[in-house]
């Protein structure tokens, strides 16, 4: 959907549970979009440095939103995965930012402005897809 190349930027405050840094949101997306991959995999797909990106893989680890395991292609390495709570935790923040998204738009758009936005909507998704 349009909505994933923004959403890591607008949104309402999570009730009920822990705001997620914009750094972890991003881990947290790129491996549910890409799998498993191991922390100098991300931070050279962030645009990070390495140790930075390990600290914030741990962090998440510790927080029960990803697990890391062997490399089976190479055992030395760590990958990182999405745990069941980590699936769940970016299912819920993207509706969170869909459900704020759409009701901004809804309160604040005439309804020929939504319209014009949900088409450039789904002009960025297919330009994303490919």
């Amino acid at each position: 959907m349009a909505l994933e190349g923004i959403e890591g930027s607008v949104g309402p405050e999570r009730g009920g549970t822990e705001e997620l840094s914009p750094a972890r949101s991003s881990l947290l997306r790129r491996l549910a979009k890409h799998g498993p991959a191991s922390a100098s995999d991300l931070a050279a797909a962030e645009g990070v440095r390495p140790q930075s990106t390990a600290k914030t893989v741990v962090a998440l680890e510790r927080a029960g939103l990803v697990v890391r395991s062997r490399n089976p292609d190479e055992g030395r390495r760590l990958l990182a995965s999405l745990t069941e709570l980590g699936h769940a935790r970016r299912q819920g923040d993207r509706r969170a930012r869909q459900a704020w998204l759409a009701r901004a738009l809804q309160e604040s758009g005439t309804p020929e402005e939504v319209r014009a936005v949900i088409t450039a909507m789904a002009l960025l998704d297919r330009v994303a897809q490919t």
